[in-house]
């Protein structure tokens, strides 16, 4: 529970010198000597806190009513302070009873109905005539919930705005419609950000394609601090103390950030760079399709047509040796060579883990294809079968009819397709240690296909060192290699650098990035999705600043 939450609770109740009832409507004294019942919920109310002063403030009764925990109290105080005024008054106009929402006692409501006092201010000049009595701590003009339940129901109206919140509320025993979370949450005061030294700058969508706004981020608190759908050149002239400013390639804050603050360093996003350089090296990839299609169907020319397989029960329908003849022979070979070396058949069976009669068996077969024939002719699969379909012919009849099956041409596996560009991309811009080994066949092979791909994988690896160790000083020197190769693209996306080049060596020597601002706007867009697309900008503001 936040601090000010458990203070406002501690002086809620202490005020009252009555208990919470017990089941049977009896209460029993509390260590403040006021008759609560002796539960956890004693301590919780009758804490110590800065509203001990409050004590003075009895509560006439304590009982449940359908499910409601009322607690009826009233003020000891003799007067109270105009807050016209603010002169204190004595004299009472007259009484009436308030009624004040708290939070639950676990699930069960509270309210806490006050005789309030109204007094009659004493100057003459003052606008207020009459005027309610407060209790500091309890209860706001006009208010209908104590502080406690006002900022529960403000951070669930944070959380979860409108019926969302109600339905929660609800489930946790604060009865709140939709409407008032909503208000709740309008009426939020939203303080003004401090000195903003490092600034992280972005756009989104208020509708895909058609309005956008900006979003402006403390990178330093990583708190959002503006939601702003005005130019950035004006936001940027009245706060001087920027010192960075972290954006991604849009010619548009470029030029705002350069305009209106001139002392700030701007730093172009790495993920924006890095994304950049993958569709210029997304182009050359398509670019050389064709060289590396011609390069692949060279080298994958589809197989010869291989014999028939010869069908003695050796090898299987695609000519490949059966597994259990593999096994035979490998189990046979075991025992025979541990023979000739005198060893008996015990210790063979103890050594190889072979039961002793197997052993045996194989120790007295000097030839392999003895023990084959029983296993090339042992029952299938087809015999119950043949027998159900009421064949009752000899198995032989059987046998020469699977021959023709097996007589079929066995044609080579088919040679594996070319990568797309997309895939030969990924490849491309991934960690050379992070590709599985196929991936790093394949890649080996388009280089081995293409100067010109070669040459760009190298660029791409160059570049990712100099975001790696943080040298953007070598940038030159990138661009003057890239200009040596025929690689439009890049070419393009190299010249392109040159024209941010401040910007875009700050990003790749700093530590500051607009990743913090991506996370924002994906928190933006997750609170727009939640609205459904109902809710107005300015609750969408207060959303967006306010963070629990």
């Amino acid at each position: 529970m936040p601090p000010d939450t458990d203070r406002s609770a501690g002086a809620l109740v202490s005020i009252f010198r009555g208990g919470l009832p017990t089941d049977r409507g009896t209460s029993a004294a509390c260590s403040t000597g006021a008759p609560v019942a002796r539960a956890a919920c004693c301590r919780f109310f009758c804490g110590k806190g800065p509203a001990r002063s409050l004590l003075s403030t009895p509560a006439e009764s304590v009982h449940r009513d359908a499910g409601v925990v009322v607690l009826r109290a009233q003020s000891r105080t003799r007067s109270a302070r105009c807050p016209g005024c603010g002169r204190r008054s004595g004299r009472i106009h007259g009484r009436y009873e308030r009624r004040l929402a708290d939070v639950p006692l676990g699930r069960l409501p509270v309210v806490i109905v006050v005789l309030t006092r109204r007094f009659k201010c004493l100057t003459a000049e003052c606008s207020s005539v009459t005027f309610a009595e407060q209790i500091p701590g309890l209860t706001r003009p006009h208010a209908r919930y104590t502080p406690v339940l006002r900022d529960l129901l403000g951070s669930v109206a944070q959380a979860l705005a409108g019926r969302p919140g109600a339905r929660l509320a609800r489930r946790l025993g604060m009865t709140a419609a939709k409407d008032i979370l909503l208000r709740l949450l309008r009426t939020t005061v939203l303080t003004g950000p401090g000195p903003v030294r490092v600034l992280g700058i972005d756009d989104f969508a208020l509708l895909k394609g058609h309005t956008y706004a900006t979003l402006l981020v403390d990178l330093e608190t990583r708190r959002p601090i503006g939601r702003e759908a005005a130019p950035v050149a004006r936001w940027l002239a009245g706060h001087p103390e920027v010192q960075i400013i972290c954006r991604d390639r849009a010619s548009a804050y470029a030029e705002a950030a350069r305009t209106a603050a001139p002392q700030a360093v701007q730093v172009a996003d790495a993920w924006h760079l890095w994304n950049n350089l993958a569709k210029a090296v997304e182009k050359t990839v398509t670019s050389h399709d064709d060289c590396l299609r011609t390069t692949h169907q060279a080298k994958h020319q589809p197989g010869d047509p291989q014999p028939p397989a010869e069908p003695d029960g050796m090898l299987d329908v695609r000519g490949r040796p059966r597994q259990i003849v593999a096994t035979i022979r490998e189990r046979h070979r075991g025992p025979q060579e541990l023979l000739t070396q005198g060893r008996s058949l015990r210790g063979i069976s103890r050594d190889l883990d072979l039961d002793y009669y197997a052993v045996r068996r194989y120790s007295r077969t000097a030839n392999v294809d003895e023990l084959l024939v029983k296993v090339t002719q042992r029952r299938t699969l087809l015999d119950d079968y043949v027998r159900d379909q009421g064949f009752s012919g000899d198995r032989s009849v059987v046998n020469s009819h699977v021959r023709l099956l097996k007589q079929g041409t066995i044609t080579a596996p088919p040679p594996p397709a070319l990568p797309k560009p997309r895939r030969a991309l990924r490849w491309i811009m991934t960690r050379p240690e992070r590709l599985r080994s196929k991936e790093a066949v394949g890649l080996k092979e388009i280089r081995a296909a293409c100067p010109e791909l070669d040459a760009a994988v190298g660029h791409v690896r160059a570049f990712a060192v100099l975001m790696h160790e943080h040298r953007g000083e070598d940038l030159n020197e990138w661009i003057e290699q890239v200009r040596q190769h025929d690689l439009p693209a890049l070419r393009q996306f190299a010249n392109g650098l040159l024209h941010d080049r401040d910007a875009v060596v700050a990003g790749l020597s700093s530590t500051w990035s607009s990743g913090q601002v991506e996370g924002q706007v994906t928190r933006v867009k997750l609170i727009k999705r939640a609205g459904y697309g109902r809710a107005k900008l300015d609750l969408l503001r207060t959303r967006i600043l306010l963070r629990l």
